[in-house]
């Protein structure tokens, strides 16, 4: 441990010591306790999607792909975004409930507290 610092509290994110700094665990820096930290995949739909023009859609596919080529190594497999896939569409259903994004299926908005089945795509909602 370096000289000076005291262990951190991973519960409460602060010092185990009185009067020591320490750094917060990640997820830690939220704006309140009620926001969830996001995740890698969500925010790389949402980079995706605000890249797009308006009225413009994405599929889950492409998510997966932008979210691997952000972290692609070399050596990694060219087909390493199939491994994200499920964790794209997972994601893309919470956004979804949180009404950030709109899944749609045949091009029409979809309601993502139902099972959502086949070939869908992302888009940003109408305002």
């Amino acid at each position: 441990m370096a000289a000076g610092l005291g262990a951190v509290h991973y519960r409460t994110g602060g010092a185990s010591h009185p009067g020591t700094a320490c750094a917060k665990p990640a997820g830690m820096n939220r704006k309140s306790d009620q926001d969830p930290p996001e995740d890698p995949v969500a925010e790389a739909i949402l980079a995706l999607l605000a890249e797009q023009a308006p009225g413009r859609s994405v599929s889950p596919e492409e998510a997966a792909r932008a979210f691997v080529a952000a972290r692609a190594r070399p050596g990694d497999p060219p087909d390493l975004w199939r491994r994200y896939l499920r964790a794209a569409r997972q994601q893309a259903h919470n956004l979804a409930r949180q009404r950030r994004i709109v899944i749609l299926r045949k091009g029409k908005a979809v309601d993502p507290e139902g099972p959502v089945k086949g070939v869908i795509r992302l888009a940003l909602p109408e305002n």
